[in-house]
């Protein structure tokens, strides 16, 4: 299972409430659900070992369709060789990868199967709540159809340098083996994937929510892949404690510190940043342009870069107005569509 060891961020966007109370006893749940759990093992080639040539990766899955479609992560199937899916009676078949996101950390397979499968339902995660309780379901260390139990910690949690997507936090034990499994309701629902673990601590677990999934579900299934639009730039909102601090020009809007070689940012011209500094423990690279319109629209924080990005279309022609040694600015430049990342499915 992917770890992470970063200091989480906190995006306010808005939760509903929850529209369905269910309070079946959680043997039912498991025994609703856990026959749509997999037991997933992936047989990949490691280059970089000669004296040890076969690595096995075992991770979890869960059946979303009886034609055998199976969601799990991404960094588990990535590169392998060979796939083989255990089912909850314990037969296996071979499986393939129909489409592979390394931005969400999704993958989904299909079994080579004529039978109709038993399958799990999505469910709606806008309707979580923070101590809602939850029920992680899968293999971990090789223990197949384990269940944990714990609670919803925290929602719209963003994890710096992996996704842009919130992430819904629980303390419902996780371990390596877990990657891909549902993390359920007590309806059954399936409300996440479990993706990430936290090295630094205990009982921080993080999930794919549902609908993040069910937005990407199509182009996994019809095109293998997401497409998103990609100008090609990393950086962050202007934090008001840096003013303070140095005698740099900064005005509201998105600091750019990183921007990819050949991408459509650096084609255009813009500039990263070259100066570090460390604001309370947290490091910044300053001297980067400041976006702060992306064709009129106001840009005055990271969310509202993210937002506006998303909005765009590969092959779109765009205006972006920045702020330069204190001076506007304004740049063209076409969208791409965002490529595979070195930082993507690592660690």
């Amino acid at each position: 299972m992917r770890v992470l060891a970063a200091v989480l961020s906190l995006v306010l966007l808005p939760v509903t409430a929850a529209a369905e109370t269910c309070n079946d006893a959680l043997a039912t749940v498991f025994e609703r659900v856990s026959p749509a759990v997999v037991a997933i093992q992936a047989m990949k080639i490691n280059k970089a070992k000669p004296q040890q040539r076969f690595e096995t990766i075992m991770g979890s899955g869960v059946i979303i369709d009886k034609d055998g479609q199976v969601l799990t992560n991404a960094h588990v199937v990535d590169g392998a060789a060979s796939l083989q899916v255990t089912l909850d009676k314990g037969t296996r078949y071979p499986a393939r990868v129909m489409g592979l996101d390394p931005v969400l950390d999704l993958a989904l397979l299909r079994l080579d199967v004529k039978t109709v499968l038993p399958t799990a339902r999505l469910g709606d995660s806008s309707n979580l709540r923070v101590g809602d309780e939850v029920l992680a379901i899968g293999n971990p260390i090789g223990l197949d159809q384990t269940m944990t139990r714990g609670i919803v910690s925290g929602l719209n949690r963003i994890l710096p340098g992996v996704s842009d997507q919130p992430m819904i936090q629980t303390d419902a034990p996780i371990n390596p083996g877990n990657s891909g499994g549902p993390l359920v309701d007590r309806c059954g629902h399936v409300i996440g994937i479990n993706t990430f673990i936290s090295e630094d601590a205990q009982s921080i677990g993080f999930a794919v929510p549902s609908n993040a999934v069910r937005a990407v579900l199509r182009d996994l299934r019809e095109v293998g892949r997401v497409v998103r639009p990609w100008l090609g730039m990393q950086g962050r909102g202007i934090d008001p404690r840096i003013s303070g601090i140095v005698r740099l020009p900064l005005t509201p809007g998105y600091l750019v510190e990183v921007v990819y070689d050949g991408s459509p940012a650096d084609r255009a011209g813009i500039r990263g940043g070259h100066l570090s500094v460390v604001v309370q423990g947290e490091e910044y690279l300053l001297g980067g342009d400041i976006i702060t319109a992306i064709e009129g629209t106001p840009i005055r924080s990271h969310l509202d870069y993210v937002t506006k990005v998303r909005r765009l279309r590969p092959g779109q022609r765009i205006r972006l107005t920045v702020v330069r040694d204190g001076q506007p600015r304004e740049f063209a430049l076409t969208v791409a569509e965002r490529p595979r990342l070195p930082s993507d499915l690592a660690g």
